[in-house]
């Protein structure tokens, strides 16, 4: 963008005569393009003059660089180079027109929309046949007609040609945001966009699909990687946009290092350069600077239509003006086209722009000339009121609480509503000559093409070689494919943790399947060699056959399943990824091939290494071909699951619905798989799940590499019949009158050919796994990977309804409480509340600090943020922190907020250290909104009144108070929606709002409360402050934009420079005189138009403009008689309080407010709504758990009591052991963020994080116990259960073990979320654990054939085990068995002999039963006669099953305590 800057074109389009509002006429002059250098170059003295500016403190980062920097040499050096190397440039002239420009979005306009609940999900999924036939017949009834919905635009029109900008203002909700967005082309989220808008003559739609990145928005809030640094954050901006054409002997990475450079130079933000940018939960830049990240982000697209929306927002009012200075410039110099919407403006701001756009609640009350916008509403018959800024008159003049009428009129003969007021403006002369310029520009543009191909052939030359004429973007596919592997790459590097976590999960999970040891305990160190002693080095015997596959099949899923995480991330990365789009930085497709790419050299490392330690430690076919083989198929079913989760993730609109998709999947895959039930042994009607397996194709080639290279060798209890105990007739080898069971076996044999047992036992062709199995994997890989893309590229979700609050449904009390709101507003009672008396609040403490230092550990040493800042607030005072940065940190530090770094100086109330009492006695109103989503706004207040009141207070004052807040705060129409639905400035003035329902009694913090809200109510949160302040509250707040009368409001002041060097702290006086007095005295003279507030931080320096004089204002406080005040005073403070005796309140000494089980009744209670509202959640946990139960159960409809029956029954009910892990994954996420919000609370003392803790688990409850009992109807009745000695009685036990499970699930993954710091974390325990637990209760490695070692301790440990032995035992106990003929053991026994006198000695101690006891040849004999002989030999006791079951009880009650105590202790809150 800065190389185009000198040499951009002159050419104006001319301007027609304009007529004034009192019918003169005047020309409105062109931008002058000299005019706008020669304010450019001022600027780049500006820049020069602040890059060399010299630090005094070489610690201090915040100060400028010591490097000269000068702007003009580089820009005209630069401009020569071009010049030179006879590069042309042709420049962007993109002028704006638009024509009945509306808006609808998908509601009726008095109609709301109300909050589903848990209730309605469950019904709306079983009438949902109805409801969709219902509206498809709605949709062919209503074909053709127009779009129903709610208007929040109406028609405007209206043009802003090159080198112009528009201010657009209005109250909240007025419709700003929205016209924004749409003059953007951002229209997604909308019913219906209507219209004619034109971009240099270009249509809106060929605007998009071919000129996306030149026309862009940038948002109110800042949308980043939270954990990549500043630069790269803007590094990538750039590189997706470097010009194709550059100076001959620049390379890419130059050209992008020196426009780095330049914007971090540009922003006063090059000591954040390697910082985090950080957002609510991830510590990194401040507020403003992240602001300013998001200001170069989009000025590094070198877009030409550019929208901001209150971009100002969290900035000082010095670096507000310095950015729209700035964009001024680039408007002038660069022909930009510029739309800017601001809620405080300041009159210095305001005289930037050229035109000013009013909507009204969605209408266009005036479009036209800065300077004829307060002439035209005082003609109209509104009051003029000189000492507002314009920009606050204009919007208050559409506000009915703030409008005021000249004298003699009334909203009787002044337009006044906005129909009325649209009716005015159109038939106004000012709206007939816009309309004339609109109209002749527009014929310009149809007529005259020259702006129209100079902008599409400098968009053109900018593309890099070899990108299509139509693409919107600048980089080709594959460079864009680069730059975000770069980018994703660098952010696993960063993520540090996660990567030796994850490493060390692979590490621990390949050794725990393998390692086998001693009994020796001395080697027994880590939980990888305990779980790795069952499959070390597996012996070439019929034993190894069975455990080959599971250790196969384990592998397999480990690997596989360390995907599953992928589908969370996917969807948090979604906002960003439509911002950038927008941006034009790439297409989203690219997105998906290069998260495949960056993540190949972490997965494949780590793949690897598990692979490794899985094949030689178990004794795999020991060659290179078996274990290359191997690891080719192991990955590639990490692949194609891995793109299947990530195609779950992108195509679903939250993590609920991916999470139910992944499992109507997920149990059939894993059923599915060959593993537990061959193919030949499936259900017909569910065979075909097999063939779309990509498991099923991962575990047959695993089984094919491995078998087809090994035989087996039949022994051990695979002979029958064989010598046992006191039995020794049978020979000791295979013999020619002994059968072996093995499958595949062949008579005579005592060698099983690995092919023969794959083909008999599991149905597989060793042949297939070149031709089939591994193609189908990688079919399966690209099948998924490119639905992502195809996805991604077409597909856009909504964040949501644009414009649209969802409420919830009215009881007897809150309507009459919102009616009593409704009254009141239109009273205006509120003014009158505000005007009584109240009653003395002040506790009569001071709170002083003195030499107050901080520092924080950065990666060379320490950087220190505060340096000897002195103050005091008194009871009574409202003090103002003010300052070029260190705001935030300072009011953290006072407050006690931070818990890294170093804190140094005194902190006292009433000369005293800090009691006890302190937190409990403040509140403290954040920058960041961090809320209960589904709460209510007055559910939010009242839950804060009523844990952070004194208990005493009746509760129904405290519900009268928050209602008095509700109206201070204007929020009576949003009282009852949700705090996930609400706007940038509802969600500032709830969190102002939660904070003051507290009643503080010591004092009032407050965080740039003004920040996102529109003048009149920061005039009237500002005056409520003095009111407070007026009754004896003590307050402090940070402010950035203050207007004038404002800045009056405040009784004293401390400023800060950068480096958090103390710059004044005094009275702040009548009309400011006082601080302007001292400033004077210092040689910086306000003028008597300007705003003070603005000028003292300009004087100081804190943004471009350099400082006022040529001594740091630091020195010269610390030379100042007002210093000396300042601390003579503090000490005559601290020696007063300390001669009155200390006055704790007995109250405030207790930690909380509110007793432990009040606590606990008001937290569980929102615990138990936030569920209820939150029917994804709930809805996708209940589906989860019948659906799984339900295909389980088809697979195994109406079990007999063969043998294969009885396996079937041991497989269904392990498959119960699948609901923990499945309710881990889901209630991990949800419990962190619940974290999340408790940490904001918790610093607070609303509660204490015992009652969290407890309050989750027991939310969580009620919904447990109906899973598990869905869970067990569609499990035992179906199945056939209750055959054996029980009957169905036996199903109730079932029932218990079901609940004890389901509550065990619960509170161990509440437990694993509780000390990992972050989601990602969290779901890399889950495999280990489910790995851990399944194998050693029994199932995959049989009881008989674990080590004595492990038999004694781990296994009985286990809480599967207690799971297994207690169904196994109740469903199998007395179950008579009867074998199908192909389940018979078929041998002859030695001539002259029967089948009884040959086996009988073996059965009577083997169990099991010989059919045909009296034949002389083929005797078949049946393992086992009872389900009990299956069970005793696996160390299960029928008589144990309901110590079993309250052991498992023990576990769910341990994991509370363990989750208590880590919620205590853990909490990863850096700040």
């Amino acid at each position: 963008m800065v190389h185009e800057i000198l040499s951009a074109s002159e050419k104006p389009f001319p301007t027609p005569t304009v007529q004034g509002v009192d019918g003169s006429r005047h020309i409105t002059p062109d931008v002058s393009v000299h005019e706008a250098k020669e304010a450019f170059h001022e600027l780049e003295r500006q820049f020069s003059r602040a890059s060399t500016r010299k630090s005094s403190d070489p610690s201090d980062p915040e100060k400028a660089d010591e490097d000269v920097f000068d702007l003009r040499d580089y820009l005209t050096s630069v401009n020569a180079a071009q010049d030179e190397a006879g590069i042309i440039s042709h420049h962007k002239r993109v002028g704006v027109t638009w024509r009945d420009l509306e808006v609808v979005v998908p509601v009726g306009g008095d109609f709301k929309i109300y909050v589903q609940t848990f209730g309605q999900a469950v019904l709306n999924f079983f009438l949902y046949p109805i409801f969709l036939l219902l509206r498809l017949f709605r949709n062919y009834q209503n074909r053709g007609a127009e779009t129903v919905g709610s208007t929040i635009l109406h028609r405007n029109n209206g043009v802003l040609k090159p080198g112009e900008m528009c201010l657009v203002l209005g109250c909240p909700g007025a419709g700003c945001t929205t016209f924004l967005k749409a003059i953007s082309n951002q229209r997604q989220g909308y019913a219906y966009v209507g219209g004619d808008v034109r971009y240099a003559g270009i249509d809106a739609s060929e605007m998009s699909k071919r000129y996306r990145g030149e026309v862009v928005y940038n948002q109110e809030d800042d949308v980043h990687i939270s954990t990549l640094t500043v630069a790269q954050t803007l590094g990538f901006a750039l590189s997706t946009k470097t010009p194709g054409k550059r100076l001959p002997g620049v390379s890419t990475k130059e050209f992008n290092k020196q426009l780095l450079d330049t914007f971090l130079r540009m922003f006063n933000i090059r000591h954040t350069e390697k910082t985090l940018v950080g957002d609510a939960f991830v510590r990194g830049v401040s507020g403003g600077e992240r602001k300013r990240v998001s200001i170069a982000e989009m000025m590094a697209t070198r877009a030409h239509v550019t929208c901001w929306d209150n971009t100002t927002r969290g900035l000082d009012a010095s670096t507000a003006l310095d950015y729209v200075k700035s964009l001024r410039i680039l408007t002038d110099v660069l022909q930009q086209t510029t739309f800017v919407s601001l809620y405080q403006a300041s009159e210095s701001i305001y005289k930037q722009f050229d035109k000013v756009l009013i909507i009204n609640k969605g209408r266009q009350v005036y479009f036209g000339s800065v300077t004829e916008a307060r002439k035209y509403f005082i003609s109209l018959g509104y009051k003029d009121l000189p000492r507002q800024t314009t920009a606050d008159y204009l919007t208050g003049c559409t506000d009915p609480n703030e409008r005021q009428y000249a004298l003699g009129n009334s909203a009787k003969n002044v337009p006044s509503t906005p129909q009325a007021l649209e009716a005015a403006w159109r038939a106004s002369p000012i709206f007939q000559i816009m309309e004339f310029e609109r109209s002749s520009y527009e014929k310009y543009m149809e007529t005259e093409r020259a702006d129209q191909e100079a902008f599409k052939l400098a968009v053109l030359q900018d593309k890099k070689r070899g990108v299509s004429k139509k693409s919107p973007y600048t980089l080709g596919f594959n460079g864009q494919v680069w730059a975000l592997t770069r980018r994703q790459f660098q952010l696993r590097l960063q993520d540090r943790f996660q990567l030796i976590t994850s490493f060390t999960m692979s590490i621990v999970s390949g050794t725990l399947s393998l390692f086998e040891l001693s009994v020796d305990d001395a080697y027994v160190k880590t939980l990888a060699i305990i779980l790795g002693a069952t499959f070390f080095n597996l012996p070439p015997t019929a034993n190894g056959g069975f455990t080959r596959g599971s250790i196969l099949f384990v592998a397999m899923l480990v690997s596989c399943f360390d995907a599953f995480g992928e589908m969370p991330s996917q969807m948090l990365g979604r906002p960003i990824l439509y911002k950038q789009t927008n941006y034009g930085f790439y297409r989203p497709a690219a997105i998906a091939v290069a998260n495949m790419f960056a993540d190949v050299p972490f997965s494949a490392t780590r793949v690897l290494i598990f692979n490794i330690i899985i094949y030689f430690m178990v004794g795999l076919s020991r060659s290179a071909g078996g274990f290359f083989t191997f690891h080719l198929f192991q990955y590639c079913a990490f692949l194609a699951m891995q793109a299947f989760f990530r195609f779950f993730g992108v195509m679903c609109t939250s993590f609920d619905v991916a999470f139910r998709l992944a499992t109507f999947f997920m149990p059939n895959f894993i059923s599915y798989a060959g593993y537990f039930t061959p193919p030949f042994k499936m259900k017909r009607w569910l065979f075909w799940i097999s063939y779309v397996n990509p498991l099923s194709y991962g575990f047959g080639g695993l089984m094919d590499n491995e078998f087809m290279r090994t035989n087996l060798s039949c022994d051990g209890n695979f002979v029958v019949p064989r010598n046992g105990p006191g039995v020794d007739k049978y020979p000791d080898q295979l013999g020619s009158n002994q059968a072996c069971t093995l499958f595949g076996a062949t008579v005579g044999s005592s060698i099983v050919d690995g092919r023969n047992y794959l083909k008999a036992g599991y149905g597989l062709d060793a042949r297939n796994i070149w031709r089939l199995e591994l193609v189908a994997l990688l079919g399966i890989f690209l099948l998924f990977q490119t639905l992502q893309l195809l996805v991604l590229e077409y597909y856009k979700h909504d964040l949501g309804t644009a414009g649209v609050h969802v409420f919830v449904p009215e009881d007897a009390d809150r309507r009459k409480r919102n009616e009593s709101l409704r009254a009141s507003k239109e009273a205006k009672a509120i003014y009158e509340k505000e005007d009584r008396p109240r009653e003395n609040i002040s506790s009569g403490k001071v709170f002083t600090w003195e030499n107050l230092n901080y520092h924080v550990p950065v990666p060379n040493g320490q950087r220190r943020l505060l340096h000897d800042v002195f103050g005091y607030v008194k009871p009574g005072s409202l003090t103002a922190l003010m300052g070029a940065s260190g705001k935030t940190t300072c009011l953290d530090v006072l407050a006690q907020r931070k818990n890294i770094g170093v804190v140094s100086g005194e902190i006292l109330v009433d000369g005293r250290p800090l009691a006890a009492d302190f937190a409990r006695g403040t509140a403290y109103a954040e920058q960041m909104d961090v809320h209960e989503g589904t709460a209510t706004i007055r559910e939010a207040m009242r839950f804060s009144a009523y844990l952070r009141q004194p208990y005493s207070t009746p509760q129904e004052d405290k519900d009268n108070y928050v209602e008095e807040m509700i109206e201070l705060l204007e929020l009576q129409d949003l009282a009852d929606a949700m705090v996930m639905t609400l706007g940038v400035e509802a969600r500032k003035r709830l969190t102002i709002g939660v904070e003051l329902a507290a009643k503080p009694e010591l004092l009032l913090f407050l965080d740039e409360p003004t920040s996102g809200l529109d003048s009149q109510s920061a005039w009237n949160l500002v005056r409520f402050l003095r009111k407070l302040a007026d009754a004896g509250q003590a307050i402090l707040c940070t402010i950035h934009q203050p207007s004038s009368l404002l800045f009056e409001s405040f009784d004293r002041l401390l400023l800060l420079e950068s480096g958090g060097e103390t710059v004044y702290f005094g009275n702040i006086g009548a009309d400011s005189n006082i601080v302007r007095e001292y400033f004077a005295r210092n040689g910086a003279v306000c003028p008597p138009d300007v705003n003070p507030a603005e000028y003292m931080l300009e004087a100081i320096g804190a943004g471009v403009t350099p400082r006022v004089g040529p001594r740091d204002w630091k020195d010269i406080w610390l030379d100042s008689p007002e210093y000396v005040q300042v601390k003579a005073h503090i000490q005559e403070i601290k020696a007063d309080a300390l001669t009155r005796p200390s006055e704790t309140n007995k109250d405030l000494t207790m930690r909380y407010a509110t007793p432990f089980l009040y606590q606990l009744k008001i937290v569980v209670r929102r615990s138990l709504t936030v569920l209820w509202r939150s029917p994804d959640y709930v809805w996708t946990r209940l589906f989860v758990h019948a659906f799984i139960s339900l295909f389980v159960s088809l697979s195994l409809l109406r079990l007999g009591t063969s043998v294969r029956d009885l396996q079937s029954r041991i497989f269904g009910i392990f498959f119960a052991t699948v609901m923990p892990a499945i309710v881990m994954f889901q209630i991990e996420p949800t419990f962190i963020f619940n974290r999340m919000i408790f940490i904001r609370e918790a610093s607070s003392r609303i509660y204490s994080p015992y009652v969290f803790a407890i309050s989750q688990l027991v939310s969580e409850i009620p919904y447990s116990l109906l899973c598990a009992v869905v869970y067990w109807l569609l499990m035992v009745w179906p199945m056939g259960f209750g055959q054996g000695a029980l009957g169905t009685n036996g199903n109730g036990y079932q029932l218990v073990i079901c609940i004890f499970l389901e509550l065990f699930g619960v509170s161990l993954g509440q437990f694993i979320a509780a000390i990992s710091p972050s989601m990602q974390i969290a779901a890399l325990f889950n495999p280990v654990l489910a790995l851990v637990l399944s194998t050693f209760s029994g199932v995959t490695i049989p009881y008989p054939q674990l080590a004595h070692f492990w038999k004694s301790w781990l296994y009985p440990l286990t809480p599967y085990t207690r799971v297994l032995s207690g169904m196994l035992s109740t469903e199998l106990h007395g179950l008579n068995i009867t074998c199908f003929k192909d389940e018979f053991a078929v041998f002859n026994p030695p001539s002259g002999e029967t089948c009884m006198s040959w086996a009988q000695d073996f059965v009577d101690f083997a169990g099991g039963y010989i059919d045909n006891l009296d034949a002389t040849e083929n005797c078949r004999y049946c393992p086992y006669r009872v389900g009990d002989q299956f069970f005793e030999p696996l160390n299960i006791q029928f008589d144990n099953r309901w110590r079993d079951a309250f052991i498992l009880f023990a576990y769910f009650v341990a994991n509370i305590i363990f989750t208590v105590i880590a919620s205590r202790f853990l909490r990863y809150a850096k700040r």
